[in-house]
């Protein structure tokens, strides 16, 4: 890791606020991390359009990871480092759009969105070919999709409950 000036804001928001350090799988953590968050800031609240209030978060969190990860991979001189972890924030909250705010959808969300963040179907893998941030973070953006797509089954046939 080179010793140069690190930018501190793109540095909290690639590793999520440090949780990219933590062992083994920090991308694991912040799934989990996301999840909890997400369930926090909704149970026993009435958020209107709350799939709404997701869908801006994973834009917003998209937009800045790329700009962030772009930095700390840079500044590491490193082109995916694996403690740069907003991209399973992003794929988690799309993951999480429409999702009731129950323990048995929340968890199929988290392990549906990390089996494919980690086995990158096609064509997640070549998306990590893209440039810098933009591809460390779309790749997890297409398992959150993917994700998404089959919670938005379990979701309407009621699978879970």
């Amino acid at each position: 890791m080179s010793k140069s000036k690190k930018t501190t804001w793109a540095w909290l928001v690639g590793t999520f606020f440090g949780i990219g350090k933590l062992k083994p799988g920090p991308g694991t953590w912040a799934s989990v991390v996301t999840v909890l968050l997400w369930w926090a800031a909704i149970r026993g609240t009435f958020v209107p359009h709350q799939w709404l209030v997701a869908a801006i978060l994973a834009v917003f969190v998209t937009l800045a990871g790329i700009r962030a990860s772009t930095i700390v991979a840079r500044e590491s001189e490193t082109k995916d480092p694996s403690f740069v972890v907003i991209d399973e924030v992003a794929g988690q909250l799309i993951a999480l759009i429409f999702v009731p705010p129950e323990w048995k959808y929340l968890l199929a969300s988290l392990i549906l969105f990390r089996g494919f963040d980690i086995v990158k179907p096609p064509p997640l893998r070549r998306l990590e070919r893209l440039p810098e941030g933009t591809g460390i973070m779309l790749d997890d953006v297409g398992a959150g999709f993917y994700a998404w797509v089959i919670m938005m089954g379990l979701v309407h046939y009621k699978i879970l409950g």
